[in-house]
């Protein structure tokens, strides 16, 4: 082979996705066929990152929304010479392989988010986006240029049907994040065939709309109209842009091309075989010719890294406060002094004794804990004063403040949430996001994948229970506490009072490897006593908040406002009954077994839990000889001191229960 020519460099890419799925006997050929010109000329033009080190801090960073089409971006990292062997492509979706079914930030080097539940790599890139503008108006200086990088995301017309496509993208427009380019697979075709019968909006005037710069009518599959309209959406400085690509879906393919049926299956063995021969590719599977990598790693990709290096250095010399600010940040470590400064506010807080809600303990914790932690970033969907998000540094990241911090998210919780898991993934920032708890189901998608990622978000959700009373059943949570729960790698908090509320506050920010739903009431709560033991202790997720004379026989199990019940019960039933405080169900599952037992003593089988949900899922901790008291039934409007009697939610029902053990 001579010196190939774009289309063999795009070609590599093709025919990798196709002899991966082929291999696989499973996958989604189609896309990486369609969109493999735009890949090429992207890839290799212009986007700024470094094989040798995935997470350089100035990189761009490139989300595939449609990561359906994942083969294209593992031979893109493959191709440009990241470390991912031919031999993990040809271990396309096996089990331990680094090439999963779909992009997974954690698996494979070189992809920043985990993205397949279409639409929410948009709005990941929304985050990436966001989280550039923010770092860039901290610490850039005149003359001294650090943050300075591009978020460009693949979609398809799958992303632009979900919802969240509508919340992203609307968002990106209002806060002008003109570093965002996205191009649209627009090949008008997917699963169920041609998209004319459920597909037929005006995307190009849909996103201008929203305030984005639009190209329309480009050829996918022709480099120098690609480079052309790359070339014009750089020179954008107050918008996102949309580039609009026409191509054909299992571009090369004889018979499947512009058809559903390249989307979701292999070609099939003979419709390889004519794909390569209707393309000029003779090579066998998975052979690449050294030319083809000669010219895919043509560019000095280290060479950027290399000069904003030289950059840094300069800036860490002008301003060695900054750099060192800007290195802990993107490092993810806390401030020094922050654990100490964390644990003297909680002690303060157990001598003084607020009696409070637990949403207005969340406010007071984020009032005394973000002072001290320039990262935290994060609002309400349009509940700010509802959900008591707000705090005296507020200071809106749609304008141009240094330290801009709070979000505006207006009423999408799916888009806040998705956006929130962009920015823990860029790193520099601790976001948080906060909602009702009962409308956690329009984000919980979100939410499951920050626990998949191990995105360092935090999740706040206020009005709890049926205490939020008046606005009735389809406001007030039921399953919800269960459900978060069940989700793996996801820490959720219930807290008692504002002692609780602010450990579940520091153990959030603590947690670097996943994330943590907050819960709050709406309601007042009052104030337990406790020991500096068992304050220590509410760090491990369930603790013995009053303990029995001897040996308990029987054990009440609380949480969030039902502390209180559990307390007052005790008090009337005597010495023998201790009361377990568990906050964190998923946070005390991961203390030792000995501490376990030394809470849940498996000799006392009498145990009753209390809490104003599900009762299901507290049957693993009472065993079938104890009893839940909670609700399995929705709950209904009245003010909230009708609602616990009229739900069984008091003391003498609840002491009424164990008596019947």
């Amino acid at each position: 082979m001579t010196t190939p020519s774009r289309r063999d460099l795009a070609n590599a890419i093709r025919f990798l996705a196709i002899d991966a799925v082929q291999a696989a006997n499973s996958g989604h050929p189609g896309m990486p066929m369609g969109m493999a010109d735009i890949a090429e000329v992207l890839w290799n033009d212009y986007l700024k990152v470094n094989p040798a080190n995935p997470g350089w801090a100035d990189r761009d960073r490139f989300v595939l929304s449609n990561g359906h089409g994942s083969m294209l971006q593992y031979a893109l990292l493959h191709l440009a010479g990241f470390d991912l062997p031919i031999d993990e492509l040809k271990r396309f979706r096996q089990l331990g392989s680094r090439t999963p079914g779909h992009p997974e930030n954690h698996v494979t080097p070189g992809v920043e988010t985990t993205t397949g539940p279409l639409g929410q790599g948009l709005a990941n890139a929304v985050g990436f986006a966001l989280a550039e503008k923010l770092l860039a108006q901290r610490f850039n200086r005149d003359g001294h240029t650090i943050v300075d990088h591009r978020t460009w995301v693949f979609l398809g017309d799958g992303c632009l049907m979900e919802g969240i496509s509508h919340e992203a993208a609307s968002l990106a427009g209002t806060w002008g994040l003109h570093k965002l380019i996205a191009f649209w697979d627009d090949n008008r075709i997917s699963i169920d065939g041609n998209t004319d019968g459920w597909f037929t909006d005006d995307t190009p005037k849909r996103f201008e709309a929203y305030g984005w710069n639009v190209i329309r009518g480009v050829d996918g599959h022709d480099p120098v109209e690609i480079k052309t309209a790359i070339e014009t959406a750089l020179k954008s400085t107050d918008k996102p842009t949309l580039i609009c690509c026409r191509t054909t879906i299992g571009f090369g393919s004889p018979n499947k091309a512009g058809k559903e049926s390249s989307h979701g299956a292999p070609l099939g063995k003979d419709e390889v075989q004519a794909t390569r021969e209707a393309l000029g590719w003779p090579y066998p599977p998975f052979e690449i010719p050294a030319e083809i990598y000669a010219g895919w790693r043509a560019r000095d990709r280290a060479a950027a890294e290399a000069e904003w290096n030289a950059r840094f250095a300069a800036y860490k010399a002008a301003y060695p406060q900054a750099a060192a600010e800007f290195e802990r940040r993107l490092s993810g470590a806390l401030p020094a002094g922050f654990e100490a400064a964390a644990d003297a506010f909680i002690a303060r807080l157990q001598q003084d004794g607020p009696v409070i809600a637990s949403r207005k303990a969340s406010q007071n914790a984020i009032e005394a804990f973000a002072p001290l932690l320039p990262e935290l970033v994060g609002g309400s969907a349009d509940l700010a004063h509802s959900n008591l998000t707000l705090w005296k540094g507020s200071k809106s990241v749609a304008g141009s403040d240094p330290d801009a911090n709070y979000v505006y998210y207006g009423v999408r919780e799916f888009g806040m949430s998705a956006i929130s898991n962009g920015l823990a993934l860029h790193g520099g920032f601790l976001p948080f996001d906060a909602t009702f708890l009962v409308f956690s189901d329009y984000a919980r998608n979100a939410v499951r994948m920050s626990a998949l990622m191990g995105a360092h978000a935090i999740h706040v959700y206020t009005h709890d229970s049926i205490g939020l009373g008046e606005d009735g059943p389809t406001h007030q949570p039921i399953e919800h506490l269960a459900s978060l729960r069940h989700i793996p790698n996801n820490d959720v908090w219930r807290p008692c009072d504002a002692v609780e509320s602010a450990v579940a506050w520091k153990a959030a920010i603590a947690r670097a490897d996943g994330p943590s739903c907050l819960v709050f009431s709406r309601q007042t709560l009052p104030h337990q006593v406790r020991t500096p033991e068992q304050v220590a202790a509410i760090a491990r997720g369930g603790y013995v908040l009053k303990d029995s004379v001897g040996a308990p026989e029987v054990i009440l199990i609380a949480t969030g406002s039902e502390v209180a019940l559990a307390m007052q019960a005790a008090a009337q039933l005597g010495e023998k009954v201790r009361v377990v405080s568990m906050p964190s169900t998923n946070v005390f599952e991961r203390q030792d077994a000995a501490y376990r037992e030394a809470v849940l003593p498996k000799a006392c089988r009498k145990r009753v839990a209390v809490e104003a949900g599900v009762t299901g899922f507290w049957r693993q901790y009472v065993g079938l000889d104890g009893a839940v008291v909670g609700i399995d039934t929705f709950g209904a409007s009245a003010p909230a001191e009708a609602l616990f009697p009229h739900f069984g939610l008091t003391v003498e029902r609840l002491i009424e229960v164990i008596n019947a053990l």
